[in-house]
């Protein structure tokens, strides 16, 4: 079922002034600062502070996919802004005893399925998915599926609205560098028994054109014409078979001869597992889009947002806009200045020896 637009009473509170769920009491309530996109008290993230609603969430990444051609996964608000939202496919589990109510059954709304399954083979799939992480309403792993949403794909990685770092004529680079990753790496997978990625179709669709053209062609593990002995289907990251019976992850631009386990389905770089199997394909490899962009060109250290002018600081493979190359505590430009380098953050020799 499409999302619903309204949130949940078991959704945490939202909006200026929430405490750090990761300070637990400490920090006095999220107070954004002017650029960086941390909490001015606390300086944790605001992810950390659970700054998003469901409905922000599904615009995201309703904008995300928009203009793709896994557009069809959106919907347009009747009345809205013309933006488009994420059908963000819910499940709920009720009593499966037709017969009469099992009083000890209780029903179970999953905040995200995979889209176009049975209820049995939705419900397989879950049960492949590590508890902890599987997004029951109202659970840790409800909460972990939006805090990697955030994380993974960040809104300044695709609205230049987001954005206070682009310098002028800047705007159009981003514009573009969307565009391009859309339409070359922008990737939703499909969750099918082995061989019936794609529908069953055989032959390869999408092949990673960014794989080395010297590599030797792998030897499929999939899609074959009738049902495969046990064991012939492997998973791509683990390399364990993948029983004929158990459902699997395909990613259209990885070609259908590959497959993984729900849980093995992460980014090649973070090994978070990928949000509502929203990927991006590089180099024969699925990753996040934080890691994806990061891959391409430099982020910023301050901001967090992907920097495109050539002229930039960088400090221990780290970077950051110039404009941003400043202390965490007291803001102080550092170019040209001593500083310290703790955790990823600047700080100024004054306010670094007062931390000791």
């Amino acid at each position: 079922c499409p999302a619903l637009l309204q949130m949940s009473g078991s959704q945490p509170q939202v909006g200026r002034g929430v405490p750090c769920l990761r300070c637990r009491g400490l920090c006095t309530g999220f107070e954004p600062h002017s650029w960086r996109k941390i909490c001015k008290s606390c300086k944790c993230s605001q992810e950390e502070h659970s700054l998003s609603s469901e409905m922000d969430d599904d615009r995201k990444i309703g904008r995300l996919l928009s203009d793709s051609k896994y557009s069809t996964l959106t919907a347009r608000l009747k009345g809205g802004d013309g933006a488009r939202i994420y059908k963000r496919n819910r499940m709920i589990v009720t009593n499966p005893n037709i017969s009469g109510k099992d009083p000890t059954f209780d029903t179970i709304t999953y905040e995200w399925a995979p889209p176009g399954l049975t209820q049995k083979l939705a419900m397989q799939y879950m049960e492949l998915v590590p508890k902890e992480l599987q997004p029951v309403a109202g659970t840790e792993g409800a909460f972990h599926r939006r805090r990697r949403l955030a994380r993974q794909l960040p809104l300044h990685d695709q609205d230049p609205a987001q954005c206070r770092g682009l310098a002028e004529g800047e705007q159009h680079l981003m514009e573009q560098f969307v565009k391009k990753y859309k339409a070359e790496a922008l990737g939703v997978g499909e969750v099918a028994l082995p061989g019936q990625g794609g529908g069953g179709k055989e032959e390869e669709k999408a092949q990673d054109k960014s794989i080395d053209p010297g590599r030797a062609p792998e030897s499929p593990n999939g899609a074959l014409e009738s049902a495969p002995a046990a064991g012939n289907y492997r998973c791509e990251t683990c390399q364990q078979p993948v029983p004929g019976d158990c459902p699997v992850v395909y990613a259209d631009r990885a070609g259908y001869s590959r497959q993984w386990h729900p849980a093995c389905f992460v980014c090649c770089r973070c090994a978070e597992p990928l949000v509502d199997l929203i990927y991006f394909w590089k180099s024969g490899a699925a990753w996040c889009g934080r890691h994806y962009c990061e891959s391409l060109r430099p982020r910023c250290a301050g901001c967090d947002e992907i920097i495109f002018s050539e002229d930039y600081q960088q400090v221990e493979g780290l970077a950051w806009h110039n404009k941003h190359f400043a202390c965490l505590e007291c803001e102080t430009l550092l170019t040209g200045k001593p500083f310290a380098l703790a955790n990823a953050s600047l700080l100024c020799t004054t306010c670094s020896q007062s931390r000791v």
